[in-house]
C-alpha cells in the first residue's frame, strides 16, 4: 500500500507493509526514501504518521538521501493491539525494534526516536540489544529514562480515569490526544506495565555519535541537556516548542538531518 505525505518540496511516497514480530504480533512499517536506512520510532499514543510523516520529517530525511523506516509500535497506528497480557513481556518495544531490524536484515543503520521512541532507543542501545551507527534522542530527558515509573503513573491515570478527567485537569490534554488517536486503552495499560526504568550507569554503553534534541519549553521528561551530558559523544540542540509542539516544527526534522549529514 502506498500513501503520500507532504514534504518540504514535492510529496514523498510512503510505502506501508506489515511483518510479524518475535511473538507473532503484526506490526506496520512505513518507508520513505531510497538511501541509507534510518529506523525511526514515534512517541506514546502516537504513530509514524503523526510524529514523522504528517509534519514532513520523513520527507526531509528522504530528500537528504536517507530511507526513513518508521515502525508503528504495537498498540499504535496500523499495528495490532493485543489484549493478552502474555504479549507484553518486559521491554517488549525493544524486542519489537530488534525484530524489525532482523526482519529487514539491516547491518548498518541509524536509529532515531521521539519521546517513547527515544526512550526505547536508549534502552536498546544501553542494554546492548542494538548497535546503530548514529543515534537521535528527541523529546527525552534523563528523568524520562531513569525515573520512568513516575512518568508512567501519569499516563496510567489518563487511562484509568479516562471518563472523569475534565478540562483544566493537567491530564486532560493527554486524554484528548489518546482519544484522537483511537488507542485501545486496555492494550495501552498493558504496554505501560512492560516498561522499566534504566539505570543511568548503563548510559556509559551509549558510545556512538548521538544527537539529543528537545523543545526549548519541553520539560515533560526532565532535562535533555542533563541526559546529553551523560553520553560519551553527544550533541545537544534545542528547537522551538513544548513536548508535543516541538515534534510538529520543521526545526526538529532539520536538526536530525543536519546531524546525520554532519556525522556521515
Amino acid at each position: 500500500m502506498a500513501d503520500a505525505a507532504k514534504g518540504i518540496g514535492e510529496a514523498v511516497s510512503v510505502e506501508t507493509t506489515h511483518f510479524e514480530s518475535f511473538d507473532g504480533t503484526r506490526l506496520a512499517v512505513h518507508r520513505a526514501g531510497q538511501g541509507s536506512p534510518v529506523v525511526v520510532l514515534h512517541g506514546l499514543f502516537s504513530s509514524a504518521e503523526m510524529n514523522w510523516i504528517k509534519w514532513g520529517h520523513a520527507a526531509r530525511l528522504a530528500e537528504a538521501g536517507f530511507q526513513a523506516i518508521m515502525l508503528d509500535f504495537r498498540v499504535h497506528g496500523q499495528s495490532e493491539a493485543p489484549t493478552d497480557p502474555a504479549k507484553y513481556p518486559k521491554d517488549v518495544l525493544v524486542r519489537d525494534v530488534a525484530a524489525l531490524i532482523d526482519h529487514l536484515a539491516l547491518e548498518e543503520y541509524d536509529l532515531a526516536g521521539f519521546s517513547l521512541g527515544a526512550r526505547t532507543a536508549l534502552h536498546a542501545v544501553a542494554k546492548g540489544v542494538l548497535s546503530p551507527k548514529r543515534l537521535v534522542i528527541a523529546g527525552m530527558g534523563l528523568a524520562g529514562v531513569s525515573h520512568w515509573q513516575r512518568r508512567s503513573a501519569f499516563f496510567k491515570r489518563v487511562i484509568d480515569e479516562y471518563d472523569t478527567i475534565k478540562p483544566g485537569d493537567p491530564a486532560y490534554y493527554a486524554r484528548q490526544f489518546l482519544k484522537s488517536q483511537g488507542v485501545d486503552r486496555l492494550a495501552a495499560r498493558l504496554l505501560l506495565d512492560s516498561m522499566t526504568d534504566l539505570d543511568p550507569a548503563a548510559l556509559a554503553n551509549v558510545t556512538m555519535p548521538t544527537l539529543v534534541v528537545c523543545g526549548d519549553e519541553d520539560q515533560d521528561n526532565g532535562s535533555a541537556e542533563e541526559l546529553a551530558a551523560l553520553l560519551a559523544d553527544a550533541r545537544y540542540v534545542e528547537v522551538p516548542g513544548g513536548h508535543l509542539v516541538s515534534a510538529t516544527k520543521p526545526e526538529m526534522g532539520e536538526a536530525i538531518v543536519k546531524f546525520l549529514l554532519d556525522k556521515a
